[in-house]
């Protein structure tokens, strides 16, 4: 049974894939339209699994944050993709410093029951720069704490 609950996560994280990379080379190649996956050659589709594979094989320990992430990817409407793309994007786009924040202030965030994380968020937004890296310090990301903060559960 686990076989195919990887083999059908697999699958999902291969679609995310394609589905953030097949826009790049959409515009690499012109906007002429691709092909379906049963239409790509074997060598498309290779190009498209490789970096997926390499990341699954070189992180063994983050494997089941993947396949959760994939699942979860399937299971969100395409305006929740879009945003989570955009959101993404922007993760990228952040300065470290700015980045090392939100994860310190959305790791804490988890911790707290809604009325307290919406406080916080006030609160937040009221600070100054300086205040903001003291509460960082204060209450420093956790050290596995990678990449964009996943949303708090129960949205």
């Amino acid at each position: 049974m686990p076989n195919i609950r990887i083999r059908s996560a697999t699958a999902a994280l291969l679609l995310a894939l394609a589905t953030i990379a097949l826009p790049a080379a959409a515009q690499e190649h012109g906007d002429a339209a691709l092909p379906a996956w049963d239409q790509l050659s074997a060598a498309q589709r290779e190009a498209l699994i490789a970096p997926l594979r390499q990341r699954w094989d070189d992180h063994p320990g983050k494997r089941a944050r993947m396949l959760e992430h994939a699942e979860r990817w399937q299971q969100m409407a395409p305006e929740q993709r879009e945003r989570a793309r955009r959101g993404a994007e922007r993760w990228r786009q952040m300065d470290p410093d700015k980045r090392e924040a939100l994860r310190a202030l959305y790791a804490h965030m988890r911790t707290l029951p809604e009325a307290e994380r919406d406080a916080l968020r006030k609160e937040w937004g009221a600070m100054t720069r300086e205040q903001r890296r003291a509460w960082v310090e204060a209450h420093p990301a956790p050290p596995e704490a990678s990449g964009p903060p996943a949303p708090p559960r129960g949205r």
